[in-house]
């Protein structure tokens, strides 16, 4: 009988790049590791806060870092990454509350679908220049990740409910009492210990860790 395969969680924010770049890392490898990969929608702003880090964005010095690395690491990973043109206002003005409860909603009842629609989510704001805030925006983004128009519009109307709201803080609470103070971060699960790895270039160590 094969070995039962190890959990890796996933929590990330389709308003943060790095973790587009961790995302897509993970389902490339999870059949090659044998890992269970969960995804898990988290809202980066209740990180930032809970842990009083600061978004890289406003530190002048980060923010031109990030712009040439982000180009560097999406063509070494081959993921499409394009600026927004108004970055800020995107990150500190936007926000992704509505998107990531709509994932939160897509977990709960079509989570195969949560991968693709995640996807689309970031193809639209980290790729085209899009909007991800308005109820139309999103809807594209899930007919586009191969949702129906009538799944689509029924998960959107409970994005406001009780139980996406709480669903999405548990997760963002979860993600605080790991450790995380940014995303994406990788929770893994191995041989009765937990790893926690914060952003998109600890690959390589979560490789070592399983064994790879």
């Amino acid at each position: 009988m094969a070995p039962l395969p190890r959990t890796l969680e996933l929590f990330y924010d389709v308003l943060s790049p790095y973790s587009w770049l961790g995302f897509e890392i993970l389902c490339r490898y999870q059949n090659i590791w044998n890992v269970s990969l969960q995804l898990r929608p988290t809202l980066i702003a209740g990180i930032m806060k809970d842990s009083g880090n600061k978004a890289p964005a406003l530190l002048p010095r980060k923010a031109k870092y990030l712009s040439g690395d982000l180009k560097l690491l999406a063509q070494h990973m081959q993921v499409p990454i394009q600026f927004p043109k108004d970055f800020l206002s995107v990150i500190l003005d936007k926000g992704s509350l509505s998107a990531m409860r709509f994932l939160t909603a897509v977990n709960l009842e079509h989570p195969k679908m949560l991968e693709k629609v995640s996807r689309e989510l970031w193809m639209r704001v980290w790729s085209r220049d899009e909007d991800i805030t308005e109820p139309q925006s999103i809807l594209a983004a899930a007919e586009k990740a191969g949702m129906s128009t009538e799944q689509a519009r029924g998960l959107l109307e409970k994005i406001a409910t009780p139980q996406v709201k709480n669903q999405l803080k548990e997760t963002t609470d979860k993600a605080c009492k790991y450790g995380a103070f940014g995303l994406p971060v990788t929770v893994a699960h191995l041989d009765g210990q937990t790893h926690m790895l914060f952003g998109s270039d600890r690959m390589e160590l979560l490789a070592h860790l399983l064994g790879k």
